[in-house]
């Protein structure tokens, strides 16, 4: 066994070794696990990634069964990920020592999921996204999803040959250039990978198969939770519409004159991508109790 496979199997406590094997095959056949969830879902996909033992192939399917079962409620999710602010999402790649902290449902509202832990918090891989690995059409660049934290980081490095090892600076600058594209920052937490958070990624409402089935299913299903914060429509706008063009979860219209931008306050969730892209600066997010409480790591820690 590699070390950072004795790392991984290291990481589970007696009581949920048998986590492992699931996390040894997501993590190594990641693209494998994004068709089969596709396929699933009845979303486009491009097809198969290349040939995989069957056996493996079942496990995959298994494993998206489990997910599939427990989603219905935050009680039993086992696989969901928060909305983050562009600052609170450069904190998870910008941390400079361990962190543990054990998270308040109002900010992460799942029961099997929620907790930050970081180990080596300087340790990140950088690989393709999944969701855009498998889409027929999909966004550029391909490389946006951030692993943070060893043993997940070191050794999707070492088994999985679509990702590598990147400085912190590095990721900052992923970041802010996915941001300033459009596209949203989410926070991902699997069961099956300690509980806890794992994954930063850079997601659309094109090829993102989470937010794609958000929007599908109208959030009736709480695979995504919002940011805590809401998209409020100032003086200043002048109904260009811009804003419209770059939300993710389509909650942006222009009122009846066509003068003014509009945000269902159920449909936003707070991305911010609204707010930094408005050329008038019309649009500012705000603290929103009904969204919930952000996943700030300074404010977080502080308490």
């Amino acid at each position: 066994m590699s070390d950072s496979t004795q790392e991984l199997y290291d990481m589970f406590p007696l009581e949920d070794k048998s986590d492992f094997l699931h996390a040894y095959i997501y993590l190594k056949y990641l693209d494998h696990f994004a068709h089969h969830a596709l396929e699933g879902s009845g979303l486009p996909s491009k097809g198969p990634p290349g040939e995989l033992h069957e056996d493996l192939d079942e496990m995959l399917k298994g494993i998206l069964r489990e997910i599939g079962d427990a989603a219905p409620d935050t009680a039993t999710s086992v696989y969901h990920a928060k909305v983050v602010k562009l600052k609170d999402a450069i904190q998870f790649v910008t941390q400079k020592h361990d962190l543990s902290l054990i998270t308040p449902e109002t900010v992460v509202p799942y029961k099997m999921a929620k907790d930050i832990i970081l180990k080596n918090p300087d340790s990140i891989a950088l690989g393709e996204c999944a969701c855009r690995g498998g889409s027929p059409t999909p966004c550029h660049p391909m490389d946006v999803c951030l692993f943070i934290g060893d043993p997940v980081a070191s050794f999707l490095i070492e088994q999985n040959p679509k990702f590598r090892q990147i400085t912190q600076e590095e990721a900052v600058s992923i970041i802010e250039a996915e941001h300033k594209r459009g596209h949203i920052q989410t926070a991902f937490f699997k069961k099956d990978l300690g509980r806890r958070f794992y994954c930063l990624c850079n997601c659309c409402g094109c090829c993102c198969m989470g937010v794609r089935m958000w929007n599908i299913l109208g959030g009736t299903v709480p695979i995504l939770t919002p940011s805590g914060y809401l998209a409020h429509v100032g003086d200043y706008c002048n109904g260009c519409g811009e804003c419209l063009e770059y939300c993710q979860f389509n909650a942006i219209s222009l009122d009846e004159s066509g003068q003014v931008a509009v945000i269902d306050s159920v449909k936003c969730m707070g991305c911010g991508v609204c707010e930094d892209m408005c050329p008038v600066t019309a649009i500012t997010l705000e603290r929103d109790p009904s969204k919930g409480e952000p996943l700030d790591l300074a404010e977080l820690t502080s308490q």
